[in-house]
């Protein structure tokens, strides 16, 4: 059937934040309200003739209607073709992928990462170009633009596509590819790591166990750890994708995977865990009774990378987001490769990995990644551990204090406020940047002030700028707090604390983060009022 173009009104709330659009499933499901952002993006990036596009999300709820109505809208915008994952399933990181190995002109994601999923759960959708990365800033500027002008958009009124089996359909002259979502991905990690060494410590009798938290990734461990590397199948749990996650909260860290954690800590304990997010891009790693934060894991990796086949040739680079700790700066020095400090927001490395400067990527909220695609990857990152615990034969906490005492330790930790009311974080953030003057200098005990700033960034490839990243107070021996809103919530506001100090004596590398933290601790709570302002006498999470 021939296209129609249907009138609309603007919304004015369609400002992509670090990782696309994301709102509740009802705010989604208003009128128009999915197709006005589809068409921005579609105006914005102004569809070549013969153009292919990657569509899929990480299975949560409302992914399969939104796919639909895509399709249709990709037809009439004058897409040729669009390749799809079976039952509207891709991970971010089999996209990516995907992307790159097809040379699409770009791909639509449909997922809110780690955010809660069902009926009244949040939804996302976001823009990734050619490159396989989230578009970069200019490109979602102006795609909000647009749609804050929009008058119309385009679809195709045609029935839906059959999702589940693989196959070309036909829409409107548009062929639908419903392609396998995981056998791309999983023969991507077989040619970078060492699959035959890894399948021999799994013999072995090491035991692992990863959890999909019911997200995208069960699927794709289920292939690569049982049927590729012969892992037992009750080696991955929770492998079945649901639309709201089994009513968990779909985020690999110590409180939302408690299930995992509570096996790692427990009796006759596997040698390794790991788990994954909602859109497979994040991981968390656990040994047994020990986690691995993920700053140390970006500088164990990095460490560990000539162990590796797809890395022996070794590193360009490595970037870390300003808040992931700098340990992995003390292996770039070392190695005598460069190492970038970014903001938030995996697009930021695209144009470092593009230009070559960067092999390695990673930020403190669990994603780690690097030059194979244009995101951060969460089971890349489990196998990447496999494998170097496969050549090394230690244990993960051996591995991790005989780092400890090589580069000394960065004692880490995030706490995390969630869902406290946005005039009360921003009022915090204000007291900050207004304390600017009074804090340089000042003294806390043993500590002094160096600086503070709100972190800015000026991109070393095309000269952009990025400001208003985040507080930072340094401290003249190293240490470091940052106050951070963060962009992936949509309910209320989530403020970051991020807590930084250097310890090289190796007698206290066992000290517990907090208890070793415990004046930074004091302090952020002091300058920020946070208690008093926002009524929260403790963080909603910790790593």
């Amino acid at each position: 059937m021939q296209a129609g173009t249907i009138a609309t009104a603007p919304y004015t709330d369609q400002k992509p934040g670090t990782s696309g659009l994301r709102k509740r499933v009802p705010v989604f499901r208003q009128a128009h309200y999915l197709e006005n952002f589809v068409q921005s993006i579609f105006d914005t990036i102004a569809v070549p003739p013969n153009a292919t596009l990657v569509l899929g999300g990480d299975g949560r709820y409302y992914n399969r209607e939104a796919i639909q109505v895509i399709l249709r809208m990709a037809a009439a915008n004058g897409f040729m073709r669009v390749l799809v994952g079976k039952g509207g399933i891709l991970s971010t990181p089999a996209a990516s992928c995907i992307i790159r190995k097809y040379r699409t002109h770009g791909g639509i994601i449909l997922s809110a990462s780690h955010n809660p999923g069902g009926p009244d759960g949040d939804f996302g959708i976001k823009y990734n170009t050619a490159n396989g990365g989230p578009a970069p800033e200019k490109i979602t500027e102006a795609i909000f633009a647009q749609s804050k002008k929009i008058a119309q958009y385009r679809i195709s009124e045609t029935a839906d596509v059959e999702l589940d089996r693989t196959g070309d359909y036909e829409i409107s002259g548009m062929t639908v590819s419903v392609i396998d979502p995981v056998e791309a991905y999983a023969e991507l990690m077989e040619s970078l790591f060492d699959f035959t060494a890894i399948r021999k410590l799994l013999a072995g009798g090491f035991k692992i166990k990863f959890d999909a938290m019911h997200a995208v990734t069960g699927p794709y461990a289920r292939e690569i750890f049982v049927h590729r590397l012969g892992a037992p199948v009750d080696s991955v749990m929770n492998a079945v994708p649901l639309p709201d996650f089994g009513s968990g909260h779909p985020d690999p860290n110590l409180t939302y995977a408690h299930e995992l954690v509570e096996i790692l800590y427990g009796e006759d304990a596997p040698e390794f865990g790991a788990a994954s997010d909602g859109d497979g891009d994040r991981n968390m790693i656990l040994g047994k009774q020990f986690f691995v934060t993920p700053s140390d894991s970006l500088a164990i990796l990095a460490a560990n990378a000539h162990l590796v086949p797809g890395y022996q040739q070794g590193l360009a680079g490595i970037a870390r987001s300003m808040p992931t700790s700098a340990a992995a700066d003390r292996v770039a020095k070392t190695l005598g490769i460069p190492c970038y400090e970014t903001p938030t927001g995996w697009k930021f490395f695209g144009n470092l990995m593009d230009a070559g400067k960067v092999t390695l990527c990673g930020e403190e909220s669990f994603g780690t990644g690097s030059d194979h695609i244009r995101e951060k990857d969460g089971l890349w990152a489990v196998l990447f551990w496999l494998n170097i615990l496969a050549v090394r034969k230690q244990s993960v906490q051996g591995i991790v204090f005989e780092h400890w005492a090589k580069y000394g330790r960065n004692v880490y930790s995030r706490h995390d406020y969630e869902d406290i009311p946005a005039d009360a974080a921003n009022g915090v953030m204000k007291l900050l940047h207004d304390s600017f003057a009074t804090l340089k200098g000042a003294q806390f005990g043993h500590l002094q002030v160096k600086m503070c700033d709100d972190f800015s960034y000026t991109d070393p490839v095309d000269g952009s700028v990025s400001t208003g990243q985040g507080v930072r107070i340094i401290f003249t021996d190293g240490s470091r707090i940052i106050f951070r809103l963060s962009g992936t919530g949509t309910g209320g506001a989530t403020l970051r604390i991020y807590l930084e100090s250097f310890e090289p004596d190796v007698s206290k590398h066992h000290l517990d983060a907090q208890v070793a933290l415990a004046t930074l601790i004091r302090i952020a709570l002091q300058i920020s009022e946070l208690h008093k302002r926002t009524g929260r006498d403790k963080p909603t999470v910790i790593t």
